[in-house]
């Protein structure tokens, strides 16, 4: 299982932003989430998946626009679970307040943990979701249009109409914006996260 502990950045000097984050996770997270994003103390909130691509999901939207630490423990959940997140127990639950803290002090403000006797270790997938983390802080907000139009189903074509642009502007956007590997990316690493749930 995978629990997602997500803290706000700097809240103490911006308005709360816990609500409209959660509202957006449940239209993007939908019915792959085991227990619903939900608030459990001031600025942060938790939510628990099974599911690895949901789970990455979750990690890049949110570190996107640098609003928050993100802490995602690997590892067993008590059962029967509990409808409400916030009774929710287990070693994931520990490993992502654990990682949630690790995060704050990291610079892509992320942090993973995972349980003893997994197939992967922590060290074998946090540096690679940190290293893709710190490429799409890269992006500049013309590469973030194209790419929310070419996840969102359209093709560079439609893409060039949507936004008024020429053809070649958007293959130049594209080759800027690194998106040639976007998808082979994501897939390679919710492998890797699935796999460090998965016992030894």
């Amino acid at each position: 299982m995978f629990a997602v502990t997500v803290d706000q950045i700097d809240s103490r000097n911006d308005h709360d932003r816990v609500d409209a984050a959660i509202r957006t996770l449940e239209q993007a997270v939908g019915d792959r989430a085991v227990l619903a994003p939900e608030r459990t103390a001031g600025d942060e909130f938790q939510l628990l998946l099974d599911d690895a691509d949901a789970a990455l999901d979750v990690v890049l939207d949110l570190t996107r626009e640098g609003e928050w630490s993100v802490g995602v423990g690997v590892g067993d959940v008590d059962s029967p679970l509990p409808s409400s997140t916030r009774a929710a127990r287990g070693s994931a639950f520990f490993r992502a307040r654990d990682a949630v803290e690790r995060a704050k002090h990291l610079p892509e403000h992320f942090a993973l943990d995972v349980a003893p006797g997994r197939r992967l270790q922590t060290g074998d997938v946090e540096p690679l979701i940190a290293q893709a983390i710190r490429a799409r802080a890269r992006r500049s907000p013309e590469g973030w249009e194209l790419a929310d139009l070419l996840r969102a189903g359209h093709s560079r074509v439609d893409a060039a109409n949507l936004l008024g642009i020429s053809p070649q502007a958007v293959a130049k956007r594209y080759l800027s914006a690194d998106l040639r590997a976007e998808d082979a990316l994501r897939a390679a690493l919710a492998r890797l996260l699935a796999e460090a749930d998965l016992p030894r």
